[in-house]
């Protein structure tokens, strides 16, 4: 009846639990088996408890089916049936029988009546797994709290019809329709309590604790939104004790409360064994802890959640919080805003929150904290797939008390951020379940001081004194409300002490009310004036953002705050100051600024004399960065294509198209022009012509603007069109516009957004074939999500400029991005790059407090434009405007102001005003704009307001200045692009909300970032803000680290004079020093309101802006002024500072490498570019161009320009507090807090559970990170890219380069455009020999033709009348031996000798041919027409192929040969095989008489060795889709890579005794094979009638190298009959076989073949379209007629003349088709290259001589790992002169070679004779041999036969045999004796050990 039975001994339990202890105890490595009847009847109840729930986790929405399996024993479950409903009834899921609708969101407001006694609880149907069923259940059957007391069996009610009485589950879960697969059980199904809310709506309420499930806990109420159901995590279990990272002065230890514990002898198989459970889990002397009431981790599916951050807004409002308000509602009071100067922001936490009313509008209620809790409680699956399965989250108790810790821990100026939470949560987690997860995953680095790890849980009772005891510690900057019923009372009590000033110093407030049944409601209310402002801001959209700004703009809100600021004034309104001082100076300004230095410059340019060569324009030139990584696209271009997926097939495109996709900023899309323009690609590319035109560029740079979508669409035409064409779609900035185009929620703000979506991500893209999407990114994290298009092994990365300490690319450029910038801050550099202005912080917090109705954006931009405009009043005279400005601001102003004047040709330099809000930067525009106007300021730097939607607008005298800067004279010459601005003094206001791929010249000093949106903390926005000062300094003057040594570093006058009471004080509880207390120590430097020993040494210490020096504590003073600020320091005060450089000086002197005296001359301080510093600060700053005198001073030049430095040292930035804070703070792991930020606006976190980046990662790991930890939300791009197969989420054909910003990606991109063009060119190209024939002017001359030059067959009696050319023609055998011929005109003169001997494989003459449509391929190619011929076709799976023996005899071996046939399923109609078995009994021949169109009739045989990438074996195109046999013969020990590669071909396989042979060996089993199965076709057709003359008898044998085939067309039709033109045209194979087999009487010839191509060949080679000579690479043999002429199986080289030689002795045609020609293709690897001759005994490489291939018999030579045969061939190639020395270049007495041919080398000539009977020799009368070869010979060599030739005196005998038994035995038969005199030494061997057989000479010299 769906009861538990534990406690009851059952049969089947019984037989249960006695299988699964044998099995455990045969798997367990216990040798003691755990007691069966301990199991069944003595389990306490905890044990019993734990155990169940440790393995019947509540899988209830993903393992219903699993948990009713059983035990894992090899029986199947027994499937639950039914009982089938009656007749007529409703079966419809959510209702009942009766047909009443039973789901709780159709019923909840209803009026249900309930029985007293009962209880409404929701039921879980499988069929609705998001859907709850009421029903009626007595509450005696439900269990107490505890999980206990259930009565067995079931009493309920059916609400929906009202049927009364059920009294089994069964029946009762058949009424309800639950149509269950598995035994009904109310354990499993009565899932929740059903109560009440406050609107009496009927709602979830807690989990049904059933007996084990007390573990599981209490759900948290929630609403009936249905996104707030959330359902629990696979697994959950026994609680181990949960520990806590306490603050100093807190410690948890305290013992409290009743601490359970049970020792469990051995885990034990549990009763229904979770699926992961093996007995050897936990070990079996574990304790665990038990806990009264642990949580259960709560898992949303959805996860709305876990955000980047506090300050990051939820997508779900108050409204879709899954909390339930409850009791009375709370007022908020009317004044809030006013009194606490911010909006409160109120984080939900646990349980109820109650109703809010009154004054809303002046707080904020965020869902925020609730979904961290809740994630943190979801055991992330990365735990779960190791089987942790059994461990507990971590309870709400110690959650709320870790945030409490986390909070005290911050300092007043900091943030609460959300990841810092959940990584403590995290933390605290491991640490209390170390031992259970070690083993799955390495601890991460440690957050907080280590705590031991066995402590007792914290109690809801114990939690308000814990929580008020760690708040006691932090000044009451959070303060503890305890309630006693409800939230609601807290909350009222908190409005209350803040109406009455108590909570004036108090940041946080936490409230908690721990008493409800033991359950915590709680809430957090920030109400720190800074905090709660950073807060609420955050969750303003960036939409949102902009309009909330607008709105204060338009409606005047601003205008309180400007006329707050002319107050400041002491002089009144600054206009006023302005206007005077204008009055006062019009006439007079010109010479006191920039004139005098213009007047200058012109005079100087007129003579031609001082004129600035600082500025130069930097060619477009490749760095070295760009080009691997142009080379790194390739590649991956490149195995998309030769992946077996077939998505490219980058052999059928002939040429290269792109589409660069950039964001609407019009400077961008003038700078990608530019760049596109300077690369050449486009002439390159071939798609424009020499005289290009803007308006040509402009085709292929596209703004995703509205216009867009046109020329979008003529760009996918043009690809339809161009199926040839492979078109690369470049997605530039790609992170930019990530919005989903259905969810584009703000269409009226932004009607770009949304548009790469709809475009990029179209079917069309998607599905074309021909293109390839490359994402190109600095910040990549949003694209690498768990639904991703993109293949991680699609993504490219920049690669890192080091590795191991070694310099990759040397590059005479360092980049300097974030990690430089970070690193400059730290203690030990010369200048700290990133800083904040602690001044500009401190008044916009006090006007914050003013105004707090005004967004801080707002603010921070009016005192900074304040700022700007007070300095630019100072440095022009007003000094008193020096108090109403920062000193950072006034450094700024005055470099500004002054850096035209310190060049000659007043070069300046350029400050970056970051205002992202658009209507602001206009703003500030006009502001500036009018105070340097009034100022008399307008020639000295221009001030420019960059929009991303306009172009730039500069006046007309910077324009000319512009013009005679960079040497243009184009009148209408305007810049558009920033980078053009080189050298121009002047202020950028830089607009737009990002950032949008805008480069920046090197002219840039400071990057003003202090106006950035702060409160928006995601990783892509900061870095990519950051990333605007990116930039690339010379590597020789490289910014250098201080030398410290031991003086310096511990000078503690210098430690202790930081007054910097705005940096935060480290004390006990300082976050910053908890992180990570192995920190280096920063610089304290960067706060311009701290000392001038603050290390912000300015821009300038000792290698930078000007001239160096020390200055003293005077905090109203800039530690870093590049020229100072007035010429009121006192030489005093100089001295003063002249002391303590020299004491620096002499400190470090001993480190340096020039005299510590020297420092007083400014050229040796210039060339020494050294900086002192100490360790904590820098004491650096420099003073005014003006207050220094110049006898003494350290300025570095007097003039200098700007420039100069500009290559030398990048910007500095200056960032607000915050976001400084955020990026020098590091992690645990040591990484930037701003990497662990969320990556993008429109990714979440996948779980809270998640480890830590670790700094050691590597952009790959960190792509991989992000990939299983983030998740998109449904306003992104890729939400909806989510298939069943995980592997078909990747786009093919998408990639994605990322690499750091500016740093050169569009320059690798386009450069990777030229490559890749280049690279399908040489694809659709070959190498093919191109060799003229050789030994031509050796043919006879003869004016006799035999066929005409048209005829397009041999006619059979003619051609037996042309004689037989024994000379060699193919130019490969250049370098072989002569063959002569009585007929030959035989000189004595030298061969030409065009190469070295010992040049083992030449470099022959190759020309580059394009690949016609008839080619042959090797397995690079993939296109749609060949598929199923490779054998890739779904039809054909790899492994459907057949392995089959194949035997036959041959008398020669002396020994039956065996064979093996790979024959793939879809070639088996080839073959013929016996019925009953299956096996192999030949391969089918075609008649002589089949005449077909689509069949050629011979096949054709391919040895190949080494090759199988490389060879060429695709016949498809070849044959023109003919049906055709084509068979590769390989090596045994290759023939598994063969086949992986060509799963389609038939293969034959040599058999192993041949694995080291040469290619003799395999035609010589071709042609055998080949006869061999000859008869068996003639004996099988015979049987049918056929005779057997009337089979086909000829195969092809074809090199693995053959490329194409050509046709020579003759037309004859001229006047004379002599006359005749020709044409040589690409052709089929199919074409010229098919011509060949129908050649009359083809039968009657025993070889034919055709001409090696050659792009020199003249008329008279094809004149006679027949000749009878040698046949090479591709040939068609008659294995009939050849029956008795056998290929020799030994041979490694020239085998193809000496088998030649052999037919034509034996009296056989053999004739070549001068007509057709083949092409061969160049391939460096395998073939004969595969044959490598090493010693046998060393391994170590040595080289090796043909000389020492022979030996003395017997001698101690070093042994050969090579065979004999391979050893003599090349012997006699390269010194067969030693045996033959009278036969060198004497070519009219060659060597006489019986029965066969060897190379003996291109300067000896041989004479081949065969001794068979009746052969065809030549006439050896007359000639006189000097030599004689005899080499293995037969019986038919006898006495008599050799008698026959004569020799000259001296000539040489060479006797070869494999033994030396033979060799005597030769001797005495042959009678050589009698004319030959030998000796003893002239006996060699080749060096060869004894077991390889090597083969004897014996050499002897004619008598």
């Amino acid at each position: 009846m769906g009861n538990s039975y534990a406690g009851q001994l059952k049969t089947t339990r019984f037989e249960e639990v006695l299988h699964n202890s044998i099995e455990a105890s045969l798997r367990s490595n216990n040798l003691v088996p755990r007691p069966i009847f301990s199991q069944l009847y003595l389990e306490a109840e905890q044990q019993l408890s734990s155990l169940e729930a440790g393995s019947r986790a509540d899988n209830e929405e993903e393992e219903e089916e699993e948990e009713e399996e059983g035990s894992e024993s090899s029986s199947p479950p027994i499937a639950y049936q039914m009982k089938p409903p009656p007749e007529g009834c409703c079966t419809t899921d959510g209702f009942c029988q009766a047909g009443k609708d039973l789901r709780l969101v159709s019923i909840s407001n209803d009026h249900i009546e309930v029985p007293s006694g009962f209880l409404l609880v929701g039921a879980k149907s499988p069929n609705l797994p998001d859907q709850l069923l009421v029903c009626a259940v007595d509450k005696r059957f439900l269990p107490d709290d505890n999980g206990r007391n259930a009565l067995l069996g079931f009493s309920g009610n059916c609400v929906g019809c009202g049927k009364k009485g059920f009294c089994y589950f069964t029946e009762f879960s058949n009424h309800i329709n639950l149509k269950l697969t598995t035994q009904p059980k109310k354990q499993k199904h009565l899932k929740y309590y059903l109560v009440r809310n406050a609107q009496g709506a009927l709602t979830k309420g807690s989990v049904i604790c059933w007996k084990g499930a007390e573990f599981r806990g209490r759900q948290s109420s929630s609403s009936t939104c249905s996104s707030a159901l959330f359902q629990p995590p696979e697994s959950s279990g026994p609680s181990v004790t949960i520990t806590s990272d306490p603050v100093p002065a807190t410690n948890p230890n305290t013992p409290s409360g009743t601490q359970q514990t049970g020792t469990l002898t051995n885990s034990g198989p549990p009763k229904k064994r979770h699926k992961g459970w093996s007995p050897e889990s936990p070990s079996s002397t574990e304790t665990w802890n038990l806990q009264p009431n642990p949580q259960i981790p709560n898992k949303n599916k959805n996860d709305g959640g876990s955000l980047s951050s506090l300050p990051h807004s939820a997508l779900i409002g108050p409204a879709s919080s899954p909390m339930v308000a409850s009791g009375e509602p709370v007022s908020v009071p009317d004044n809030l805003l006013k009194i606490c100067k911010a909006k409160p922001v109120i984080f939900k936490g646990h349980g109820n929150f109650p109703y809010l009313c009154g004054n809303l509008n002046d707080i904020i209620v965020s869902p925020l904290l609730y979904t961290c809790y809740r994630n943190s409680q979801s055991i992330s699956r990365a735990y779960e797939q190791y089987g942790a399965s059994t461990i507990q989250p971590i309870s709400e108790e110690m959650q709320l008390l870790l945030t409490v810790y986390y909070l005290v821990q911050l300092a007043s100026d900091q943030v609460p951020l959300i990841e810092d939470l959940e990584q403590i949560f995290m933390r605290s987690w491991r640490e209390s379940h170390l031992s259970e997860i070690r083993q799955y995953q390495q601890a991460l680095p440690q957050t907080f001081p280590q705590v031991p790890s066995q402590i007792a849980p914290v109690t809801s009772a114990q939690l308000p004194w814990l929580a008020g005891l760690a708040a006691s510690s932090c000044n009451d900057s959070v303060h503890i409300i305890e309630c006693s019923y409800s939230l609601a009372e807290g909350l009222s009590e908190m409005f209350k002490q803040i109406i009455e000033g108590k909570l004036v110093k108090t940041n946080y407030v936490v409230i908690l009310c721990a008493s409800r049944n033991r359950c915590i409601d709680s809430c957090i209310v920030v109400t720190g004036k800074y905090q709660a402002r950073v807060l609420s801001e955050s969750m303003l959209t960036p939409a949102d953002y902009q309009k909330e700004v607008n709105y204060q703009l338009v409606t005047g809100k601003v205008e309180t705050l400007g006329s707050y600021f002319s107050t400041l004034c002491p002089e009144g309104d600054i206009d006023l100051l302005l206007d005077k001082f204008y009055q006062e100076n019009q006439g007079h300004i010109s010479s006191s600024l920039y004139a005098s230095v213009n007047r200058t410059t012109t005079a100087l340019d007129g003579t031609g004399a001082s004129v600035c060569t600082s500025y130069n324009i930097e060619q477009h030139q490749i760095r070295p960065f760009q080009l691997a990584v142009a080379q790194k696209l390739l590649s991956h271009v490149c195995s998309i294509a030769d992946s077996s997926t077939q998505n490219l097939d980058l052999g059928s495109f002939e040429k290269v198209d792109f589409l660069i996709c950039i964001p609407p900023s019009e400077v961008t899309y003038q700078q990608t022009l530019f760049h596109l323009w300077h690369s050449g690609v486009l002439l390159e590319l071939g798609l424009e012509k020499e005289h290009l035109t803007k308006q040509r560029v402009e085709q292929y740079v596209m703004k995703l603007d509205a216009e867009s979508q046109t020329k979008f669409k003529a760009f996918l035409q043009n690809s339809m069109q161009n199926p040839h064409t492979l078109f690369v779609l470049i997605h530039d900035h790609a992170h930019w516009d990530l919005m989903s185009a259905v969810h584009s929620l703000y269409p009226q703000m932004e009607p770009s957004m949304g548009l790469v979506d709809r475009l990029l991500n179209c079917r069309e893209v998607k599905e074309a074939p021909n293109i390839v999407t490359l994402h190109v990114t600095s910040f990549p994290y949003a694209l690498q999500t768990q639904h991703t298009h993109i293949s991680p092994y699609n993504e490219i990365h920049w690669p890192s400029s080091y590795s191991n300490g070694v310099d990759l690319y040397h590059e005479n450029k360092k980049y300097f991005g974030l990690s430089e910038f970070i690193e400059s801050t730290l203690s030990g550099h010369s200048i700290p790059l990133l800083r904040y202005d602690s001044s500009f912080e401190a008044m916009v917090v006090a006007l914050g407090k003013r105004f707090p109705r005004l967004h801080s954006a707002v603010i921070r931009t009016f005192v900074l434009i304040q700022h700007y405009s007070a300095a630019m009043m100072a440095v022009s005279g007003l000094s008193q405007m020096k108090n109403y400005t920062s000193v950072e601001t006034l450094e700024i102003t005055q470099n500004l102001i002054n850096s035209s004047r310190l060049c000659p040709s007043g070069h300046g330099l350029m400050v970056v005003l970051r205002i992202p809000c658009i209507p602001l930067a206009a703003v500030a525009y006009e502001r500036l704009y009018h105070v340097r106007e009034r100022l008399a300021l307008e020639d000295n730097f221009e001030i420019i307001l960059g929009n991303p939607n306009s172009g730039i607008t500069i006046g007309k005298h910077f324009v000319e200045q512009l013009k005679i800067w960079q040497k243009i004279e184009d009148a209408d010459w305007r810049p558009q692009t920033y980078l053009e601005l080189e050298g121009l003094p002047c202020i950028l206001i830089f607009s737009g909300m990002d950032p949008q791929g805008e480069s920046l010249p090197r002219s840039l000093r400071y990057c003003d970032l202090r106006l950035i949106n702060s409160s928006s903390l995601v990783r892509t926005t900061l870095e990519q803000e950051l990333g605007l000062a990116a930039y690339f300094v010379s590597s020789e003057s490289h910014i250098e680290k201080v030398v410290v040594n031991d003086v310096l570093e511990s000078d503690q006058e210098k430690l202790s004079s930081t007054d910097n009471e705005d940096e935060e004080i480290v004390t006990e509880g300082s976050t910053s020093e908890k992180r990570s207390p192995m920190k280096r120590e920063r610089s304290r430097s960067h706060d311009s309101a701290s000392s001038s020993l603050s290390s912000k040494a300015s821009s300038t210490a000792f290698c930078s802006e000007s001239s160096p020096l020390l200055t003293t504590g005077d905090g109203a003073k800039s530690p870093h002024q590049v020229l100072g600020s007035s010429t009121e320091e006192s030489g005093n005060q100089y001295e003063k500072q002249r002391q303590k450089i020299d004491k620096g000086a002499q400190a470090v002197s001993k480190n340096l490498p020039i005299a510590a005296e020297q420092l007083d001359t400014k050229q040796n301080i210039k060339n020494a570019q050294i900086s002192i510093t100490s360790s904590s600060s820098s004491p650096f700053s420099s003073s005014s161009f003006s207050s220094v005198p110049t006898h003494n001073s350290f300025i570095l030049q007097t003039f200098q320009c700007v420039m100069t430095k500009a290559s030398k040292q990048p910007p500095i930035v200056l960032l607000p507090k915050l976001v400084y804070d955020i990026i020098t703070s590091t992690d645990s792991s040591g990484l930037p807090k701003s990497s662990s930020l969320l990556p993008y606006h429109s990714v979440m976190w996948a779980s809270s559970f998640r480890p830590l980046m670790s700094k050691m990662m590597t952009c790959t790991e960190q792509s991989l990170y992000y990939r299983q930890w983030t998740v998109p939300k449904p306003i992104h791009i890729d939400y909806n890219n989510r298939n069943e197969g995980r592997m078909d989420n990747f786009h093919p054909r998408r990639l994605l380069l990322s690499g750091p910003p500016q740093i050169g990606k569009t320059g690798a991109y386009l450069q990777f455009l030229s490559i890749l063009s280049r690279m399908l060119i040489r694809l659709t190209e070959v190498d093919v020999y191109d060799e003229e024939e050789i030994n031509i002017n050796l043919k006879e001359e003869s004016d006799q033709y035999y066929h005409q030059p048209g005829d397009v067959w041999p006619d059979l009696e003619t051609f037996k009348k042309i004689p037989f050319d024994y000379t060699i023609h193919d130019p490969k055998y250049e370098d072989a031996s002569l063959i002569c011929t009585k007929l030959q005109n035989l000189s004595s003169e030298d061969r030409s000798m065009s190469r070295k001997l010992e040049d083992t494989y030449m470099h022959r003459q190759t020309t580059r041919m394009r690949l016609s449509k008839y080619a042959v391929y090797n397995t690079y190619h993939h296109c749609e027409q060949c598929h199923q011929y490779m054998g890739f076709n779904p039809r054909y799976q790899l492994y459907e192929s057949t392995l089959h023996a194949f035997a036959f005899s041959y008398s020669m071996l002396g020994e039956e040969i065996q064979l093996h046939f790979i024959i793939p399923k879809s070639k088996e109609h080839h073959f013929v095989f016996s019925q009953p078995g299956r096996q192999l009994e030949s391969m089918r021949l075609p008649l002589v008489t089949d005449k077909s169109e689509d069949y050629i009739k011979s096949p054709t045989f391919t040895p190949t060795t080494g090759r199988h990438e490389h060879g060429l074996f695709n016949l498809y195109h070849a044959m023109d889709g003919a049906s055709h046999l084509h068979v590769l013969v390989v090596k045994e020990y290759e023939m598994a890579i063969y086949k992986k590669y060509w799963p389609n071909h038939i293969m034959l396989v040599l058999p192993s005794i041949f694995n080291s042979a040469g290619v003799g060996a395999a035609h010589f089993l071709i042609k055998e094979l080949s006869y061999h199965n000859l008869e068996l076709e003639r004996n099988r057709q015979e049987e049918l009638g056929i005779k057997p003359q009337d089979i086909w008898p000829f195969i092809i044998i074809s090199d693995d190298s053959c490329v194409m085939w050509n046709a020579v067309e003759v037309d004859c039709s001229g006047d004379r009959k002599s006359e005749y033109t020709w044409t040589e045209r690409n052709v089929s194979l199919k074409q010229i076989l098919q011509h060949i087999e129908s050649t009359p009487n083809v039968t009657h010839y025993a070889l034919i073949g055709m001409r090696k191509w050659s792009s020199k060949t003249n008329s008279a080679e094809i004149k006679e379209p027949f000749s009878c000579c040698h046949v090479h690479d591709f040939i068609m043999l008659n294995v009939d007629l050849t029956q008795n002429v056998q290929y020799n199986q030994n041979r490694f080289t020239c085998d193809d003349v000496d088998f030649n030689l052999r037919v034509h002795s034996a009296g056989l045609l053999i004739c070549r088709f001068n007509h057709f020609s083949i092409m061969k293709k160049q391939i460096a690897v395998g073939g004969q290259r595969s044959f490598h001759i090493k010693s046998k005994v060393s391994d170590t490489p040595v080289s090796i001589s043909p000389a020492q291939y022979i030996c003395a018999p017997d001698s101690k030579h070093t042994f050969l790992a090579a065979p004999a045969q391979l050893l003599l061939e090349k012997y006699l190639q390269y010194h067969s002169h030693r045996f033959f020395p009278l036969s060198l270049k004497n070519y009219s007495h060659p060597v006489l070679s019986v029965d066969c041919y060897l190379n003996l080398g291109p300067q000896i000539a041989v004479c081949y004779v065969s001794s068979r009977p009746h052969s065809l020799n030549i006439s050896s009368s007359g000639l006189i041999f000097s030599g004689l070869l005899l080499y293995l010979c037969d019986s038919f060599v006898v006495a008599s036969f050799l008698k026959k030739f004569h020799f000259l005196k001296g000539a040489t005998l060479c006797v070869i045999c494999q033994d030396r038994n033979s060799l005597r035995q030769t001797v005495v038969r042959l009678e050589l004796e009698d004319e030959w005199q030998f000796r003893l030494r002239d006996e060699f061997q080749t060096a060869n050990a004894k077991e390889d057989r090597p083969l004897f000479f014996l050499t002897g010299r004619h008598i």
